[in-house]
């Protein structure tokens, strides 16, 4: 079994980005691996795309009004008229009031009030259309009305979405056909329906690949953008957004934010000694061990050369160092010659050290870091 679901796993990624690797398919499957920068990304660009729907709709939906004026009776396209006004006033407001914040939960909200306002609208109007007798012309417009479905579905496709937040969304429009189509239970022309409900499944699933394979190129995209290419940690700059974010969560919850500045011990002498791809593996080695006694919350970011910063969320000073010295006392790995590789390392912490923004925190943390090495090296050095 496990063989086969690898083949597939190989299969499904030669559709994908060539740099998507077989273990990041999980990620298309649901959003609960995404990490916090992509997460981040991710909503600011839903939301984007969620006013710019919005916009294309409050313009068009009024304007569909003046066909109502032409082919139905004045009490049915008055009724219509109030109600295309309303649904207008709703996307405007969504347009205006609505401002991306990263947050994946205002987005997820901002995309069900976009689709909330016209599955209403399109519930309400066929059950207005329903209570009038029309005629062939006035009738031939009204299927105009069945239509939305088929757009909001295809409007699926412009968000970089998991298959789960696909399934979810398109579900909702689905129930929402079937729910017209109980509305209008005995003129339902069951044939017509039964081939509607079925093209707007298709929809869903073509809509699934679209946005799926979006999401699948943003991963690519933000995962080169933001990692270290030689040792694969965060950069320096996607680095210090984390350390913003985790700053301000941290602030907002009074919880406490440590911060190890790392530098490893007479690197130059690899570089010197040994020759720089020597050096690139010890770099790469060492960031492999680290990575591997992180807890999920913790991130780690190569500043510069064999200069990294390890974010610790929700940790005290004195958590924070135990947890660093476990690490130094199981080694970082070796150097060339089979020597152990060491490091110097300095701790600060936002509340015990009583600082007012990550700058301080970064600016203690590197100077802590120099007095390690004054004091001998190979050794974390955390206040005093």
């Amino acid at each position: 079994m496990s063989k086969l679901l690898s083949f597939i796993g190989r299969r499904l990624v030669t559709f994908l980005p060539n740099e998507l690797s077989t273990g990041e398919l999980t990620q298309l499957l649901s959003p609960r691996q995404h990490s916090m920068l992509l997460s981040q990304r991710r909503a600011t660009m839903i939301v984007n795309r969620v006013r710019l729907f919005a916009m294309l709709f409050a313009v068009l939906t009024p304007i569909w009004g003046i066909v109502d004026i032409m082919v139905f009776s004045s009490p049915l396209w008055i009724k219509l008229a109030i109600l295309r006004l309303l649904t207008s006033a709703a996307f405007a407001a969504l347009l205006v009031c609505y401002r991306p914040t990263g947050s994946m939960f205002d987005a997820y909200r901002a995309m069900a009030i976009l689709f909330i306002i016209p599955t209403l609208f399109y519930i309400a109007s066929h059950s207005l259309l329903a209570g009038y007798q029309l005629s062939s012309l006035s009738s031939a417009v009204a299927t105009g009305y069945a239509f939305l479905p088929f757009v909001l579905m295809a409007g699926l496709a412009i968000f970089p979405l998991s298959l789960l937040e696909n399934l979810l969304l398109a579900s909702v429009l689905l129930v929402a056909q079937g729910l017209a189509g109980y509305l209008n239970w005995s003129t339902l022309n069951w044939p017509s329906f039964a081939g509607g409900f079925w093209l707007l499944i298709l929809i869903a699933g073509v809509t699934a690949l679209a946005s799926t394979s979006q999401l699948a190129f943003m991963i690519t995209l933000v995962r080169q953008a933001l990692h270290d290419p030689l040792t694969g940690t965060f950069s320096r700059g996607s680095g210090k957004e984390i350390l913003n974010i985790q700053w301000a969560a941290a602030l907002r919850n009074q919880h406490p934010l440590s911060l190890a500045f790392i530098d490893l011990d007479h690197f130059k002498k690899i570089n010197d000694n040994f020759g720089h791809e020597a050096g690139d593996k010890a770099l790469q080695g060492f960031a492999r061990r680290l990575h591997k006694k992180l807890r999920g919350s913790d991130s780690l970011m190569r500043w510069g050369g064999e200069e990294f910063v390890l974010i610790m969320p929700n940790t005290s000073l004195d958590k924070a160092q135990t947890a660093i010295q476990r690490m130094l006392d199981n080694d970082f790995g070796l150097r060339p010659d089979g020597s152990p590789l060491t490091a110097s390392i300095g701790l600060a912490e936002r509340q015990q050290d009583q600082l007012h923004n990550p700058q301080e925190l970064l600016a203690l943390a590197d100077k802590r870091m120099y007095l390690a090495k004054q004091a001998g090296r190979n050794q974390v050095y955390a206040a005093g």
